[in-house]
């Protein structure tokens, strides 16, 4: 059975990793390099970077640090935030990313998934999905930070850049994103039950019981949290080790 994941993700915005409530109110939460390395050290399955500014200038910067990251840390790094081609997919695993994630690029062109999948392959193609809840049972995507309303269903979609060629889901509740009130299970779990890819649960951690639900509840494969490892409320160890106890398989050595 394959184990579950726990992956810190750390938003960079002008070289530093950032974290706020609902996309906004930001603070600062130290040097991406240097938090990544800790992470390795914890035993973190994999790190996520996603430069939440993504501007066009960020990019050199983003570059440089992937290729900092890469080479002081040995998990798996997933890299997102102003992907926008193909060609931006080869720079980012030349740099020494293991994944890339479209968001905006994908809503605005879903064959961009099609095209960068068959590229590199499914493995290193994430297709990160910013979800708020429209009515009960029915979300709707958003881009550009959360700032954009495109009137698409999270579920459809999901099912649409699958069928593209999306390795995995990194789903991201923009109504619970640094709440602490835990992941929106139904969201998780509509998505998890239509596609066959992993489908990591992302928003709203604030205790180790929310990452339990989000896998036995969502569905998720893997669980990505920020606020809760960043500020020293709980560890890696602490986390896997909750998740254990409660029957989940996890990878503790």
């Amino acid at each position: 059975m394959l184990k579950t994941r726990i992956i810190p993700c750390l938003d960079v915005a002008d070289g530093r990793v950032v974290k706020g409530v609902n996309f906004v109110g930001l603070r600062d939460a130290g040097d991406p390099v240097e938090c990544a390395k800790a992470y390795d050290a914890a035993g973190a399955d994999e790190i996520c970077f996603l430069d939440i500014h993504a501007t066009h200038e960020n990019r050199g910067t983003m570059f440089d640090m992937v290729q900092r990251t890469a080479e002081q840390c040995f998990v798996p790094l997933t890299v997102g935030g102003g992907v926008r081609t193909k060609e931006d997919v080869r720079a980012l695993l030349l740099a020494g990313a293991d994944k890339v994630s479209f968001n905006s690029a994908a809503v605005a062109n879903p064959d961009v998934i099609a095209e960068a999948a068959d590229q590199f392959g499914s493995q290193c193609i994430v297709c990160a999905i910013d979800a708020k809840t429209v009515e009960p049972g029915r979300w709707e995507i958003f881009t550009h930070g959360g700032r954009k309303p495109t009137g698409i269903d999270a579920v459809e979609f999901a099912k649409l850049v699958t069928a593209k060629g999306a390795g995995e889901i990194l789903l991201t509740s923009m109504d619970r994103d640094g709440t602490k009130s835990g992941f929106n299970l139904p969201l998780t779990k509509a998505i998890s039950d239509e596609v066959d890819v992993p489908v990591i649960a992302s928003g709203g951690v604030g205790n180790l019981d929310h990452l339990v639900e989000g896998v036995t509840k969502g569905g998720a494969s893997a669980v990505l949290a920020a606020s809760i490892f960043h500020f020293g409320e709980y560890t890696i160890l602490e986390a896997k080790e909750h998740m254990a106890a409660a029957g989940i398989p996890m990878r503790l050595n």
